[in-house]
């Protein structure tokens, strides 16, 4: 039997990508869907979107049957419908932070504990900075044990939706037009800038993303992992960066950090690192890329065990979901 998925917040950049993957996938057998409905809010109901050669027609989450469907894909409204699609039976897939971190439930990247996934009807797929980071850091860890990671993002606007994207598109045009556009999406201007906040801000002065990110790190790699993290949102439409500096508790050179990594291939993982101009992946390089590059591959000269790395790649979250779909269909 195939699934009957329901995508909620087709809307949105993550669920248009959402829909393109599990196209894929269905066109290349990883997975049978049998039917495919993409959900938004009222504002959004009767816009056409895409699914492989199909024409969609977006439907109205707040009125939908959750019963005609098997699979709930949750990139937006997670805190209204989760409960109802629970309820109704399906496996739900929550990509928004509504759920946060529970003990009981799983949080997934295929590549690294995809075994977690059976037995359970909720799960968790990480943000896309926690997968791409840890899909790099996780071969490491499995040699040296990680200490602690010092975690530094340079997040892009599609994060944030399509309106973010159209704000920083219509200030940078405004901009070279000599005119003023006042910042509705984001506290400050994004065009020409950089903002370090990503999420609302919590009474200690974190964001709920740096948290966020520390929180899922801890429950993937360890909960006696140190992790602190600085997320900036940056003027870049699509794509996102880490800058990562490890602290390891046994030895690791960075010749054999890259041989690690190169082994790693299998699992999404590639070097790109020419120690010259331009020897590197940055943002715009990355985009419809499913890889993570690694570059800027050092040693932390601070710290006894320690190397800095620079991890670029596109957002994940939809490949993972596709991931864990196709996992789950083999159980």
């Amino acid at each position: 039997m195939g699934y009957k998925i329901a995508v909620i917040g087709s809307n949105e950049k993550i669920g248009y990508e959402i829909l393109n993957t599990l196209a894929e996938f269905q066109e290349a057998k990883r997975i049978i869907v049998d039917s495919i409905v993409p959900l938004a809010s009222k504002e959004s109901v009767g816009k056409k979107i895409s699914f492989g050669n199909k024409e969609l027609s977006i439907l109205n989450f707040t009125d939908y049957n959750f019963a005609n469907i098997n699979v709930a894909i949750f990139c937006a409204s997670a805190y209204l419908s989760t409960p109802i699609a629970m309820a109704a039976g399906s496996l739900v897939i929550d990509s928004t932070s509504y759920l946060k971190i529970q003990e009981d439930v799983p949080l997934i990247i295929t590549e690294i504990n995809h075994e977690k996934i059976r037995g359970h009807n909720l799960i968790l797929n990480p943000s896309s900075i926690t997968i791409q980071m840890l899909l790099a850091l996780n071969p490491l860890h499995k040699y040296a044990k990680v200490k602690r990671i010092t975690v530094s993002t340079y997040q892009s606007t599609a994060g944030a939706g399509k309106a973010a994207m159209d704000e920083l598109y219509i200030q940078t045009k405004k901009m070279f037009m000599n005119e003023d556009k006042k910042p509705e999406i984001f506290s400050k201007q994004i065009a020409f800038n950089c903002i370090p906040q990503v999420g609302d801000f919590t009474e200690d002065g974190h964001t709920e993303e740096e948290l966020q990110i520390a929180e899922e790190t801890k429950k993937i790699l360890g909960r006696d992992i140190q992790v602190v993290v600085t997320c900036v949102r940056v003027p870049v439409f699509i794509g996102n960066a880490v800058s990562v500096n490890i602290e390891f508790h046994s030895p690791i050179t960075v010749e054999l950090a890259y041989k690690i990594l190169r082994e790693a291939e299998d699992n999404g993982v590639l070097v790109y690192d020419q120690r010259e101009d331009g020897g590197y992946m940055t943002q715009i390089d990355v985009v419809q890329e499913n890889v993570v590059y690694v570059s800027r591959v050092r040693k932390d000269q601070t710290v006894k065990h320690g190397l800095s790395l620079w991890i670029v790649a596109d957002n994940l979250q939809a490949l993972n979901i596709a991931h864990i779909l196709e996992h789950k269909s083999k159980m």
